[in-house]
Order: C-alpha cells, then sequence, then structure tokens
C-alpha cells in the first residue's frame, strides 16, 4: 500500500481529484475521532484495492476539522498536478447522513448532459460514492451519533478551471473532481476518451447535433472563424481521430467538421486512428505518391521523401506550386474518417495554413 516509486523505464502512476478529496474526508473525520493529527491515510479504490496518500495539513476540533492533499498526477502532464485540495467536515444532527458539496474552487454544473445536475457541484458520481464508501467504513462510530458534512475546496482551482475542458462543457467557477478508478495512469487514453464522450453528449443534450472536430487549441481557434457554432459544439480530439468520429456516428451526430494541420492529416490519411507523436510517424513515401499523383516534377518526389516533417514537405509543395497535393490529402483523411464512422455520418475536412487560411476543403464547397 505504499506510494509507488517509479518503476525502471515506466511513468509513474498517480491519483485523482477525486482520490485527494477522499483521503482529505478520511483524514477529517479521524482526526475528529482521535483528536490528534492524522499524517496518512489509506483509501480504498473503486476496485477496492488500496492507496495510501500523504496528509498535507490537518487542523481538528472536537465536532469539525479541515485537512488537504498536494494531488499528485504523477507523470501525466495533468493541469491539477500539484494542487491543494482541502476538505472541511463537520458533523451534523442527521444520523447516518453524509452530504457532499463543493466550496471555493470547485466548479458548478451550468449544462445538461454530463451526469449532474445543472446548479450542482462539479464532483462526479465516482468520487461521491468513494468518500462516502470510506466514511462509512473509517467513521462507522460517527454516523451512529451524528451525520457528516463534507465541502470540498481547491484554492487555485478558478485558475486553473479555464485550463480544463470545464467552460466547454458548461462548468464554471473551478475544477472538476474526478476519477473512474482512483488512479490517474500518464497519458490515459480512457481518461481522454471519457473526457471526448462527455462533450460530445454536452452537445446533444444541448439540442446540437454538428460539431467541429479540431486537432487541438490553435485548429479550433481558426475553426472558430469560420463555423458558427455554440463554444460547446467545438471539440478538441487529439490524437484519437478515429475513436471520437466512430463516437460522432454512434451518438447520432448529423454532421463533423474536421479541421487541421498537415502533420496530424498525414498520418490520419493512412489510416492512423492515434497519432501520438510517439507512436506513429509521417509517412514520407505515402506523401510522396500523391505528390506524383499530382504530377509533381522528380526532384520535388526526392525532396517529399527526404523531408523531416509533414510542415517541412507543406513548404515544398507550396514553393513548387504543386496543384491538387492539399486537395488529394483531404481526401484521403475523408476516405479514412468515413471509414472510421462507418459511412454513418457526413463529414468535411478543412487543412489550415499555420496562418489560419485553408489549404484545402474536401468536399469541395
Amino acid at each position: 500500500m505504499e506510494q509507488a516509486e517509479k518503476p525502471e523505464g515506466k511513468n509513474r502512476t498517480g491519483f485523482t481529484t477525486g482520490t485527494s478529496a477522499t483521503a482529505a474526508s478520511i483524514a477529517c473525520i479521524l482526526s475528529i475521532i482521535n483528536q490528534k493529527k492524522i499524517e496518512t491515510v489509506d483509501v480504498l479504490l473503486p476496485k477496492k484495492s488500496k492507496i495510501k496518500i500523504n496528509i498535507d495539513s490537518c487542523k481538528f476540533e472536537k465536532n469539525n476539522a479541515r485537512c488537504s492533499v498536494i494531488k499528485d498526477g504523477g507523470d501525466d502532464p495533468d493541469v491539477t498536478h500539484g494542487a491543494e485540495i482541502i476538505v472541511d467536515l463537520e458533523l451534523t444532527p442527521k444520523i447516518n447522513s453524509i452530504e457532499i458539496d463543493g466550496g471555493d474552487g470547485v466548479g458548478r454544473v451550468t449544462k445538461p448532459g454530463i451526469g449532474l445536475d445543472i446548479g450542482q457541484a462539479a464532483i462526479n458520481p465516482t468520487p461521491r460514492k468513494m468518500i462516502i464508501e470510506n466514511l462509512t467504513e473509517v467513521g462507522k462510530e460517527v454516523l451512529e451519533k451524528n451525520g457528516v458534512r463534507v465541502v470540498i475546496s481547491v484554492p487555485k482551482g478558478k485558475e486553473l478551471g479555464p485550463k480544463t475542458d470545464n467552460p466547454r462543457i458548461g462548468i464554471v467557477g473551478g475544477i472538476s473532481i474526478l476519477g473512474t478508478s482512483g488512479i490517474v495512469i500518464p497519458y490515459s487514453t480512457a481518461s481522454f476518451a471519457a473526457a471526448i464522450r462527455q462533450q460530445l453528449d454536452v452537445v446533444l443534450s444541448m439540442g446540437d447535433s454538428t460539431v467541429a472536430l479540431t486537432t487541438g487549441g490553435r485548429s479550433e481557434d481558426f475553426a472558430r472563424k469560420i463555423f458558427d457554432l455554440p463554444d460547446h459544439s467545438f471539440v478538441q480530439f487529439g490524437d484519437f481521430s478515429g475513436y471520437t468520429i466512430s463516437q460522432c456516428a454512434k451518438k447520432g451526430m448529423s454532421k463533423a467538421h474536421v479541421c487541421g494541420f498537415i502533420g496530424k492529416f498525414a498520418k490520419m490519411a493512412t489510416g492512423v486512428k492515434q497519432t501520438h507523436v510517439k507512436g506513429s510517424k509521417v509517412d514520407m513515401n505515402f506523401l510522396s505518391e500523391l505528390a506524383k499523383q499530382c504530377n509533381a516534377d522528380k526532384d520535388i518526389i526526392e525532396k517529399i521523401k527526404n523531408a523531416n516533417t509533414a510542415r517541412n514537405v507543406q513548404e515544398i509543395i507550396l514553393e513548387n506550386n504543386t496543384d491538387g497535393f492539399f486537395d488529394l490529402i483531404c481526401s484521403e483523411v475523408h476516405k479514412q474518417m468515413t471509414s472510421h464512422s462507418e459511412n454513418k455520418i457526413p463529414i468535411e475536412i478543412i487543412l489550415f495554413n499555420f496562418d489560419g487560411s485553408v489549404l484545402a476543403r474536401y468536399p469541395k464547397q
């Protein structure tokens, strides 16, 4: 149950904001029961294993306590890594009752479709369940005579919230208290996939069915200048193009505009569904074949074969005015995305230049 050291050659796992809040809640109730400062607690995770968590601060009185945990995302690139998660716990007269709410820095729900009521604190169902299960186990003697009220706050939550997906799915004022397993797996495809599904559910719950799917923030900024869609209809798919378009089809979206730059599109055109830079390379032979189909000169084809990056290929094409190349890239991306969606949703592909101008659209307008 010790906190894991980083294994040789592997990324270090961390724990979620939900686990942090649960640990702080346990420390609160134990400090009230024992009337002493708690330094570590064992948290029961959803799959029934336990993890030992260090308590950062612990203050208590007879009927209330305030404890905090520093969220550790492990080696995951998570904006909440290092954030202080504070729990204020007080005893109430409602025997065997556990109330959970969000305080300062925890967001509030303003749109339907994410599994929480409008107006509710953005504390997801799994963390709520974890807090209740753990407090029920360690706080039996308290709950026989009292209830408890748990308020979770995050001092830096208001500034961290806009750096997450919360604003686009209608969670305002802070971060969400999240976690399905309690553990953070670095570069977790499961958590990214869950975020994409959640965003699509919000789109549908708001009565919309057209989405602009973008490879990242920059392509989203450019897409916003083209499409007059509400905020929640812009969905960043990152490296998960195949998964995202298949979910759009599965959920019955009426149209998907897929927008991005040459780097991701060069990979997507070859059928790569997961385009993380470490997981797939740009196939220069494939790009040189496309140039050949556009009647490019032999020296241009050679330059493309020896190009360093997809952006380098784009520069070669633009310098030599090779007509039709970018249309062909978009056509190939369209073919692959249509295949991933089983031809169930109309798709438009838009390739941006790095200044935001459109290099090509398919089908042509």
